[in-house]
């Protein structure tokens, strides 16, 4: 007799980090139930790609979440339904704090009255704030310095507490910048406004922008330009699968980086722009901005040696060309 499939939900499933996950799952052999409000997630990537129950509500609201336990066997949750923007964060605070805070406590509560004990959330290296050491571990002090990234740090804390006082396990994953898109096109990323490196320069090369602009050229690192660890969207979602089956495996709750180790720099990512579009960039340099360290880079030592997961397409030109393959097929190819 063959097992019965694990039902696993997402929330936030329709959105840039949950459609790949899911589309992970689904080929892993897991059902898969969709929770998104689609303020800023896809349906149609729901309905003609990944194929699966969207149910369209938001994780403040308790019944929702109580008819939707009800109606599906669900094992574990995979929380991705989180307000991301900092600037915004900066602007209204108070945004931030309901949906990521006040609504994954009314998740977590949900879970715990339908007896679901293991969540792998998805939190940011951003709560470490200004880098003291490079590349940055889980043990580098925490220090969130904007709310959003206090917003992670606070449901890391709700989460350990959960663990304590009711068993639920979490596995949770500090991931540095998730960019790229479905190696064969199928999903990839876009955002409304954009405000991520990789689009905004591809949208430059599209002729969609006029130009890509570089915040500061003198900081300290080999061409001047800031370093940032770039982690393929596909890899981020292998990751997710792995934190999944360690919980299953009866794992206990663990914190997780997700980077690749290395930075690439500004000027290096819109040069491997350039080459793989074989487009002319247009470049606007600007003083710097404040808050922006010179590096980030994480290092990913703990989740290789525990889950065992290692990137697939570690370099900035994979994850550009997969980027680039996705926007000409979504945007349009303005030559």
């Amino acid at each position: 007799m063959s097992q019965a499939k694990e039902t696993i939900l997402v929330t936030g499933g329709a959105g840039y980090i949950g459609s790949h996950t899911v589309l992970a799952l689904l080929r892993a052999g897991y059902d898969v139930v969709i929770l998104d409000n689609l303020e800023y997630g896809h349906r149609e990537v729901v309905e003609n790609v990944l194929k699966v129950p969207l149910i369209v509500g938001d994780i403040n609201h308790r019944p929702t979440l109580d008819q939707l336990f009800a109606t599906y066997k669900i094992t574990a949750v995979m929380h991705f339904a989180a307000y991301i923007a900092v600037g915004e964060s900066v602007k209204d605070p108070a945004k931030y704090y309901r949906n990521n805070v006040s609504g994954t406590l009314t998740l977590l509560e949900a879970m715990v009255a339908a007896n679901v004990k293991q969540i792998v959330f998805a939190s940011t290296c951003s709560i470490y704030g200004m880098p003291q050491q490079v590349p940055m571990t889980e043990e580098h002090p925490i220090a969130p310095i904007n709310p959003y990234a206090m917003t992670k740090r606070m449901v890391e804390q709700i989460l350990s507490d959960f663990d304590s006082a009711y068993n639920l396990r979490s596995v949770v994953f500090r991931f540095f910048n998730a960019s790229g898109a479905n190696p064969e096109g199928l999903i990839g990323e876009d955002h409304n406004p954009e405000t991520h490196l990789i689009p905004l320069v591809l949208f430059t090369a599209l002729g969609k922008r006029e130009s890509i602009s570089i915040w500061g050229t003198d900081y300290p690192t080999p061409d001047g330009t800031c370093l940032r660890d770039y982690v393929h969207v596909s890899d981020l979602a292998n990751a997710y699968l792995l934190g999944l089956k360690y919980l299953s495996a009866d794992g206990k709750s663990e914190v997780f980086n997700l980077g690749n180790g290395n930075g690439f720099s500004v000027k290096q990512v819109i040069e491997t722009a350039a080459s793989v579009t074989g487009r002319e960039i247009k470049v606007v340099e600007c003083d710097r901005r404040q808050g922006d360290p010179p590096i980030l880079v994480g290092s990913s030592e703990k989740v290789r040696k525990i889950l065992g997961w290692y990137p697939q397409y570690p370099d900035i030109s994979n994850i550009v060309l997969h980027a680039w393959q996705w926007h000409q097929k979504r945007h349009g190819d303005n030559k």
